[in-house]
């Protein structure tokens, strides 16, 4: 197997590649390495990867990339993600999320790729008050990111319909694990414990996300890689929905730390308060389910931060400004 993957230094995209390698495939990875991307994600098989730094908007040079590597399949992960930077500063998500994944969609059509992997977020079916979404349910995007991310969604599934291009999409719920940067709420509320700062809360910390761990979601794409069947979307979520603020006391009662470190702020206009999907789909397709229970999944998150706090620390940099301009007191 020969695969490229975008963004395949990020979060996500690095266990992914991480994986792959370990199968003995062989792996491109493309990320333009902004404070996502991180190569210290790929350390452990970076001599077992091919590495091109450079961002998905370059056509000109991802061209280059697709006629020297010639790759089988395409996995799309490369993508700006911060849901509250996305408020103000939107247009960078509109270039990257929507742009890069209409250009990566034409070299994989022109080169004739087997399968293309198009990563999205379950924030694209908005705010649901009570039951689940599935894949059929209409899609209501309540974010500047979601807005691309639906819109990288859509461009995907039109490249099939109208050009067969062999697209398979998924909507992955909340992911958390080791190597999480902290723009995001468990590694966030991590690095603030154990600095013994305050940690910011929107409202009363009553919003409710579905969570699912690392390694599990992983596994899930790549099933879907393997057996996914081109054209159709697939929800992948854990069924396991906690509100922010219970995360928030479980990681400080995992520290030993008190609850006086909460400090709740004005919330986000629009912030959507729950989010659940149902992934029945990809269970009945591929025979996957979650194996790692929040509980476990969190406290080992909580434990190789804890293990890796050196490189934790070395995120603040960026996002003390980003929080100093989200958090602000009104």
């Amino acid at each position: 197997m020969k695969v490229l993957v975008t963004g395949g230094a990020g979060f996500i995209g690095s266990d992914f590649v991480r994986l792959a390698a370990r199968k003995g495939w062989k792996v491109i990875v493309v990320d333009k390495l902004t404070y996502a991307g991180d190569m210290e994600r790929l350390k452990p098989i970076q001599d077992r990867i091919d590495f091109y730094n450079v961002d998905i908007l370059d056509k000109l040079e991802l061209k280059k990339i697709f006629e020297k590597q010639r790759p089988q399949t395409v996995l799309h992960f490369a993508a700006e993600t911060n849901i509250d930077k996305s408020v103000i500063e939107p247009s960078i998500f509109m270039e990257t999320n929507i742009i890069g994944t209409i250009y990566l969609l034409e070299l994989a059509n022109e080169f004739k790729v087997e399968k293309f992997i198009n990563i999205t977020s379950y924030e694209e079916y908005g705010e649901i008050k009570e039951g689940e979404r599935d894949e059929d349910c209409p899609l209501n995007p309540r974010s500047p990111y979601a807005v691309s991310k639906a819109s990288s969604d859509m461009l995907g599934q039109v490249y099939w319909r109208a050009l067969k291009l062999p697209v398979v999409t998924v909507r992955l719920c909340s992911i958390y694990g080791p190597w999480q940067n902290p723009e995001r709420l468990i590694p966030m509320t991590i690095l603030k414990a154990l600095r013994n700062e305050q940690i910011p809360i929107y409202g009363t910390g009553d919003i409710i996300r579905e969570w699912l761990y690392l390694c599990d979601c992983v596994r899930a794409i790549l099933l879907l890689l393997e057996k996914g069947k081109v054209g159709e979307v697939y929800n992948v979520g854990s069924g396991e929905r906690f509100t922010v603020i219970e995360i928030v006391k479980r990681i400080l009662k995992m520290l030993d730390k008190p609850e006086s470190l909460i400090k709740f702020v004005p919330d986000r206009p629009g912030h959507e308060k729950r989010f659940a999907i149902n992934s029945e789909k990809i269970k009945n397709t591929t025979g996957w389910a979650p194996t790692t229970k929040f509980e476990l999944g969190l406290r080992a998150t909580v434990e190789w931060n804890l293990s890796n706090r050196t490189w934790l620390f070395k995120k603040l940099f960026y996002y003390e400004d980003l929080w100093s301009r989200l958090y602000k007191e009104e």
